[in-house]
């Protein structure tokens, strides 16, 4: 094979190719040319247009994985323009790119092999391709450019989602898509790989007592409202938290490629197979700026983004950094986070569900005088000040959870778990669904995502609910933001009630699930 491969380097070629490939800057994908030239001159291989470490390194794989096919470069000198040249390439994923269009002038690789498909992939020594992340970004790029698709094989199961809309080569090396190109072997269509999610999430009925805390738990599922769960350790806050994905629906089809894009572009998708199960994230309190809202020297997204459409749960909340905290304000009102730097702006979509969990206090005892610090109250106070006025304002739904005595502990297990409660909060999605629907808005689903003109048509209050509202909002001083998230809120209640309107029963209790009342010996 590398004799025959040798001789068809020998053959006269033409001296410059163009690949197409892309550069990723967020979720979107900017054009990239890979113009590849041979010239006279002395032997060199270099590579311009605001390449990275990364992709300036790309010459020592292609050259190693010609080697390994037993092809030399030709002994002339190698341009390759990475076009614009004012846009940052980052990333391995150029190597593909750069190897074909090195082959093509080298007369191994028919120039219709690259004509009309976009290209990315990482070069291994021995040849092999291995899977680079935001395939499945590029995959969707070149159906908006009706382009092919060029990728390694292991990446193939994420780029085959849209295998109706363009055609795609997934190959396993550099050598088999040579092959694949001459008719000397067959590259069989790569088939869309979707994860087999687990379903056995843990259940409701392994958390006693708690009922208040479970019935924020399952208003919060209905309607995608921000929860903060407040209580002495080994309450069971972090043992409620796990148990919200069981209750929470399945991504649908377009939801499970937005998300499945931010994890491809994050390099978080495992084995390129998508996932229709909500995303949880909990990061731990020490997480920095940039690993929370995104950022760092490659801007990639972070806990923010990687959570889209699901759950951010942030245990020992007053324990994060104050500035990691303040950074979540934006995205938890506008459901995107923009990462700015000197060049470079990038936007990640980050519509989460805000779940926390924290102690009273730094001891956490501040409820039982036996095991409370000798600071008590004044710790308290310390302690809960370490989260803003405006973040604790952007969370519908406060619960204190108290200590599980001994007696509680030996009860049977409760009679409801995830299941019953899961078709209650579908039920009440669904109404949501069907009332943002018939209002004009599909692409909305949630009560929590209602604001301005919407909120006031779709969230109507009988006249006792309205004045028990106006009189709350008197007496809690409530911000506008807060008087809408009670209206939010309230509005799931009905929905789980079945409700068509608002009655002061369903405002009542998401009054009395707004805030946390400052406690005080």
């Amino acid at each position: 094979m590398s004799a025959s491969l040798q001789e068809q380097s020998s053959r006269p070629a033409i001296t410059t190719a163009c690949v197409r490939a892309l550069a990723f800057v967020g979720l979107d994908a900017a054009d990239v040319e890979v113009e590849v030239q041979l010239s006279n001159g002395l032997p060199a291989f270099s590579i311009v247009g605001l390449p990275d470490k990364a992709v300036a390194e790309s010459r020592e794989r292609v050259r190693a994985a010609l080697g390994a096919m037993g092809l030399a470069l030709p002994p002339r000198r190698i341009t390759v323009n990475l076009a614009p040249a004012d846009l940052l390439k980052e990333g391995a994923h150029f190597d593909l790119p750069i190897a074909l269009g090195l082959l093509a002038v080298m007369g191994v690789l028919p120039s219709d092999t690259i004509d009309g498909r976009l290209a990315l992939g990482e070069l291994g020594l021995d040849g092999s391709l291995r899977p680079v992340s935001g395939v499945l970004a590029a995959a969707v790029a070149a159906s908006e450019r009706g382009l092919g698709l060029i990728c390694p094989a292991a990446n193939g199961g994420e780029a085959a989602w849209l295998k109706d809309e363009i055609a795609i080569l997934a190959a396993p090396s550099l050598l088999a898509l040579i092959n694949h190109a001459r008719g000397w072997q067959v590259l069989s269509p790569p088939e869309p790989a979707l994860a087999e999610d687990e379903l056995d999430y843990p259940d409701l009925r392994d958390v006693k007592g708690q009922e208040t805390a479970k019935r924020a738990l399952e208003i919060a599922a209905a309607g995608a409202h921000n929860l903060l769960m407040v209580g002495p350790p080994g309450a069971g806050k972090s043992l409620l938290a796990a148990r919200l994905v069981g209750l929470l629906p399945p991504l649908d089809p377009a939801e499970t490629l937005e998300v499945s894009m931010i994890a491809s572009v994050a390099g978080a998708l495992q084995a390129g197979r998508l996932s229709r199960r909500r995303p949880f994230r909990s990061p731990h309190h020490a997480a920095s700026m940039a690993a929370m809202v995104g950022g760092g020297s490659h801007a990639r997204p972070g806990e923010v983004s990687l959570a889209h459409k699901g759950v951010l749960f942030l245990d020992e909340l007053p324990e994060f950094q104050r500035q990691v905290l303040e950074a979540l304000r934006q995205p938890l009102e506008t459901g995107k986070v923009t990462v700015a730097r000197a060049n470079l702006h990038v936007t990640y979509p980050a519509r989460v569900q805000l779940v926390a969990a924290m102690n009273p206090c730094r001891c956490g005892h501040f409820d039982d005088p036996a095991l409370a610090c000798t600071r008590a109250p004044r710790c308290a106070a310390d302690y809960q000040g370490r989260i803003s006025g405006p973040l604790f304002d952007r969370i519908d739904l406060h619960v204190d959870v108290p200590a599980v005595s001994a007696a509680e502990m030996a009860l049977p297990a409760p009679r409801e778990g995830t299941a019953e409660v899961r078709a209650r909060v579908l039920a009440a999605r669904h109404a949501q669904a069907e009332r943002l629907a018939a209002a004009g808005r599909p692409e909305l689903r949630t009560n929590a995502e209602l604001d301005g003109e919407l909120l006031e048509r779709l969230v109507v209050l009988q006249p006792p609910a309205l004045d028990l509202l106006r009189r709350a909002a008197e007496q809690l001083r409530l911000t506008a933001r807060g008087y809408n998230r009670i209206l939010r809120v309230a509005r799931t209640i009905a929905d789980l009630d079945g409700a068509g309107t608002v009655a002061r029963p369903h405002v009542a209790e998401a009054v009395a699930f707004r805030r946390i009342a400052p406690q005080r010996r």
